[in-house]
C-alpha cells in the first residue's frame, strides 16, 4: 500500500490523469468514500492552436504494468531498447500555474472537507446529546402516559369490581326473594283446597238446607281471593325471571369488561415496567402504524361507563322489583287471612243458626211427641164410649121390639113409647119449650135417635181425631227430618268444614317466611 502523496509506479509509463474528484480516504468507513463536492473543471484548453484534431487525439491503448514487467523481464540478459520520447505528449501536460492551481484547489477542498467534517462532527455529537436526550425524554413521557392508563384501567377496574358485587349481591337477593314467592305460592295451594273441599262438602247438605248462604258466598270469594293472589304472584315470578336474565346479562358484560380490564392493566402494567435493560424487548415490524378501528380513550371510557350505568339500572330495578314483591306477598297475605276470618265468622253464625234452628225442632219435636200420645188416648177414650153406647142402643131397640109384641088394644103408643106432640106445645105455649123438648126425650123412640146420634157424633169425632193424629204424625216426620238435616249440615259446618279450616297457615306463611 502507498503512503498518502506518492504516486503508483505505473503513472511514469502512462500520459498524466485528471484531477481526482476527492481526496484520498482516510476513514475506513465506507460513507468516507462518499463525492460529497462537485467536479472540478479546468479554466483553460489543453489543445494548441492551429493543432489538428487528429494529432492531438491520444493513443488510444496505454500500456499496463504487465506489459511493463514482460519488456523489463530481459533487461539483464539482453540490451534494453533506448527511451523513444513521444512528442505528442509534449502538448497534453498542463501548465506550472495549471499545477499550483490544482494544488491550491486540493488545499482548500481538503481544508473545506476538514472543516465540513469538524462541523459535521459536532453537530453529530450535539444531534446524537439532544437525541438521546429526547429519546430518553420520549421514553420517559411514554412511561409516564402508561402509568396514567393503568391507573386509568385500575380505577375503572375498581369500578366494575364493586358494581359487580353489588349485582351479584342483588341477584342473589332477587333469587331469595323468588324462593321466598314460590314457597308463598306453595302455601296459598292448602288453603284453596281447603275452600273448594268446604264447598264440596257443602254441597252434600240436604234439603231446604242446601242453601245460597253467607258461608257459601264468603266460601266462593275465599277461592276467587285466593286465585288471585296466585295470579298476581306468578305474574311476579315471571317479572322475577325476566329481570334475573337482565341482570346475569348485565353482569356478564361487567365480567367480560373486567375480563378485558385485567388482561390490559396486566398488559399496560408490564409496558410500564419495561426498561432498556429488560429482557425481551426487540423490533416488531409496522406495529407503529395507526389502526382506524381501535376506540379512543373517549369511547373506551364511554363504554364501561355504559356497562357500569346499565347494571345500575337493572340492579334499581331488580331492587324495585323485589320491593313490590315483598309488598304484595304482605298484602295477599292479609287478603287471604282477612278472607279466611270472614269464612270462620260466616260459619261459626251458620253453625250458631243452625244450632238454634235444631233445638227449636227438637222442642217442636217433643210437644208433637205428646200431642200425639195425647191424641191416641182421646182416640182410645171416643172408641170406648162408641163402644159403651151400643150396648145402651140395643137395650132401646130391644124394648121397642118387645114392645111391639104387645096384643090388641095394649099396643099403645103411650108416653112411655113416643110422648105427645101436644104435651110439648103446650109446655112452649107456657114459656117452658126446654121442658117441652125434655118430655120429648123421655121416650123410647127418642132415646134410640138419641143413641144413634150420639154413636154418630162420637163416630165423626173418631175421625176427626184419627185426622188430627195422622197430621201429628205427619208433622213428627217432618220434624224429624228437618232434624236429621240440621243434624248433617251441623256436622257438615262443624266438624268437617271447620275442622278442616283449623290447618290453615300462618300469615308469616302465606308471605313465604318459613
Amino acid at each position: 500500500m502507498e503512503l498518502l502523496g506518492s504516486t503508483l509506479t505505473a503513472t511514469y509509463a502512462q500520459p498524466s490523469p485528471t484531477p481526482p474528484n476527492f481526496l484520498p480516504a482516510i476513514s475506513t468507513m465506507a460513507s468516507s468514500y462518499k463525492n460529497r463536492f462537485p467536479n472540478y473543471a479546468l479554466t483553460h484548453s489543453l489543445s494548441l492552436s492551429g493543432r489538428p484534431s487528429t494529432y492531438c487525439k491520444g493513443t488510444s491503448h496505454s500500456p499496463t504494468l504487465a506489459t511493463l514487467s514482460r519488456g523489463t523481464e530481459g533487461l539483464g540478459e539482453k540490451r534494453m531498447l533506448p527511451f523513444v520520447s513521444n512528442r505528442a505528449g509534449l502538448f497534453t501536460k498542463y501548465t506550472r500555474d495549471d499545477w499550483y492551481k490544482a494544488s491550491l484547489t486540493n488545499y482548500k477542498e481538503s481544508e473545506s472537507s476538514r472543516h465540513n467534517a469538524e462541523k459535521l462532527r459536532v453537530d453529530t455529537s450535539r444531534m446524537i446529546q439532544d437525541k438521546d436526550q429526547q429519546t430518553r425524554t420520549t421514553q420517559s413521557g411514554s412511561t409516564k402516559n402508561l402509568g396514567e392508563r393503568v391507573n386509568d384501567i385500575g380505577f375503572w377496574k375498581s369500578e366494575i369490581i364493586r358494581e359487580l358485587d353489588e349485582m351479584i349481591g342483588e341477584t342473589n337477593a332477587l333469587t331469595d326473594i323468588k324462593k321466598k314467592l314460590e314457597r308463598a305460592v306453595a302455601e296459598t295451594e292448602a288453603p284453596l283446597q281447603v275452600a273448594e273441599e268446604c264447598l264440596f262438602h257443602r254441597e252434600k247438605r240436604m234439603g231446604i238446607d242446601l242453601v245460597h248462604d253467607d258461608v257459601e258466598k264468603q266460601l266462593l270469594m275465599e277461592v276467587d281471593v285466593i286465585k288471585c293472589c296466585q295470579e298476581r304472584m306468578r305474574l311476579h315470578q315471571e317479572k322475577i325471571i325476566a329481570q334475573l336474565a337482565a341482570n346475569r346479562a348485565a353482569q356478564h358484560e361487567l365480567e367480560k369488561d373486567l375480563s378485558d380490564k385485567q388482561a390490559a392493566f396486566r398488559i399496560d402494567d408490564k409496558n410500564h415496567h419495561l426498561r432498556n435493560t429488560s429482557d425481551g424487548i426487540s423490533y416488531y415490524r409496522g406495529v407503529e402504524h395507526f389502526d382506524a378501528a381501535i376506540s379512543v380513550p373517549e369511547s373506551w371510557a364511554k363504554f364501561t361507563d355504559d356497562n357500569i350505568l346499565h347494571s345500575h339500572s337493572e340492579r334499581a330495578a331488580s331492587s324495585k322489583l323485589r320491593n313490590d314483591i315483598e309488598n304484595l306477598m304482605v298484602v295477599t297475605a292479609n287478603e287471604m287471612w282477612n278472607q279466611f276470618n270472614a269464612v270462620n265468622v260466616a260459619l261459626t253464625n251458620r253453625i250458631a243458626e243452625t244450632g238454634d234452628a235444631k233445638n227449636k225442632i227438637q222442642g217442636h219435636l217433643a210437644k208433637t211427641l205428646q200431642e200425639l200420645f195425647q191424641s191416641e188416648m182421646a182416640i182410645e177414650a171416643i172408641r170406648k164410649a162408641i163402644q159403651d153406647k151400643v150396648a145402651s142402643l140395643k137395650v132401646a131397640h130391644t124394648r121397642l121390639d118387645e114392645r111391639t109384641r104387645r096384643p090388641n088394644v095394649e099396643l099403645c103408643r103411650d108416653t112411655a113409647q113416643l110422648r105427645s106432640f101436644l104435651v110439648a106445645k103446650n109446655w112452649k105455649l107456657r114459656g117452658c119449650p126446654s121442658i117441652g123438648k125434655w118430655l120429648n126425650k123421655l121416650c123410647l123412640v127418642n132415646e134410640v135417635h138419641e143413641i144413634d146420634d150420639a154413636i154418630q157424633c162420637l163416630q165423626q169425632r173418631l175421625r176427626d181425631s184419627e185426622d188430627i193424629l195422622q197430621a201429628l204424625v205427619r208433622s213428627k216426620a217432618t220434624l224429624e227430618h228437618d232434624l236429621i238435616v240440621k243434624s248433617n249440615s251441623l256436622f257438615i259446618d262443624q266438624e268437617k268444614c271447620m275442622g278442616m279450616r283449623k290447618s290453615y297457615p300462618s300469615t308469616l306463611r302465606l308471605a313465604g317466611y318459613s
